[in-house]
């Protein structure tokens, strides 16, 4: 019996079923990230709500370009639907590879655009003034040392959390090992700073950590730290330090993906640092560097043009 034959009952329930196969495929095959799982599962939750008790064989492209056009008006932002749009033609192609549908209706249509918004990121002095700290307490030590990490090596906010004592960060070489997104591990240099500041910490940890504990960084119970908890006190040490504006995990890595891609002009070797699958994400960060010199321009030459 094919999709389109089943009776609106019976095509409520195989709708959920097929969208709920699809995740598991999601989770299991191509291992995406949790909270993208989690974001996936609501926009498809919205395109069983548009199939009702239709087969999802019966859209057509008209129904989901109606449904992207009141999702929109009803204040869903372009992000928002690309990605939602993203979950139903990911949907569809997967049926069509594994299921044997013979069209996917999403082919053809497209999300508003976005504004191209470029990320925050601090100065050369900022990011100075932020860690240039010398901390004497055990949990200041740590936060000395983990955002001195994410600074100098551009990590997420979960690759730090997941690093183990006994893994990942080799002092002697240099570097530490993360393992990112889709599961890609790759290796990135530490700055002697930030090598100095987690040296400090692990001579200190075992004053936090639980017995046992095999995380690099804890939390004030002594268990493996939240990413939630790092953000807090990256703010907060913000504030502490003067710097006048919120400053979160995700800054740092922005900052140091511009700060290196100032000094030494390789893109590529920036995306590598980052993780980043294609190099078009990284090119973000040579219109941060070209908001950096037109701001000296404008500020030193006489025929500029001053921008508001």
């Amino acid at each position: 019996m094919t999709p389109a034959a089943l009776d609106d009952g019976a095509a409520l329930e195989a709708n959920r079923g097929l969208v709920a196969e699809y995740l598991q495929h999601l989770a299991t095959q191509r291992r995406v990230a949790v909270p993208t799982l989690s974001a996936y599962g609501s926009d498809l939750d919205r395109l069983l709500a548009l199939a009702g008790e239709r087969p999802l064989s019966a859209l057509q492209a008209n129904d989901l370009r109606h449904s992207l056009a009141r999702l929109h008006a009803g204040g869903l932002g372009p992000r928002s639907l690309a990605r939602c749009l993203s979950a139903w033609r990911g949907l569809f192609r997967w049926l069509v590879r594994h299921r044997g549908w013979q069209a996917n209706p999403c082919e053809g249509l497209r999300a508003p655009r976005a504004p191209r918004r470029l990320p925050r990121s601090l100065s050369p002095d900022q990011a100075s003034a932020l860690l240039n700290d010398s901390p004497v307490e055990p949990l200041a030590l740590q936060d000395h040392a983990m955002f001195e990490l994410l600074y100098s090596s551009g990590l997420r906010v979960g690759e730090l959390v997941s690093l183990a004592v006994a893994e990942g960060l080799d002092a002697a070489s240099g570097l530490v090992t993360v393992t990112g997104k889709r599961s890609k591990t790759r290796s990135v240099p530490v700055g002697g700073p930030a090598l100095m500041a987690l040296a400090r910490w692990l001579a200190v940890r075992d004053q936090v950590a639980l017995a046992g504990e095999t995380a690099l960084f804890v939390g004030a119970r002594g268990r493996r730290i939240a990413p939630q908890v790092v953000r807090h006190r990256l703010r907060q040490w913000a504030l502490d330090h003067g710097l006048g504006v919120p400053v979160h995990p995700h800054m740092l890595r922005h900052s140091f993906a511009s700060h290196v891609l100032q000094s030494s002009g390789d893109l590529r070797a920036v995306q590598d640092m980052l993780g980043h699958a294609s190099i078009r994400t990284t090119q973000i960060y040579t219109h941060l560097d070209f908001q950096h010199l037109a701001k000296a321009y404008d500020a030193a030459h006489p025929r500029a043009r001053k921008r508001g």
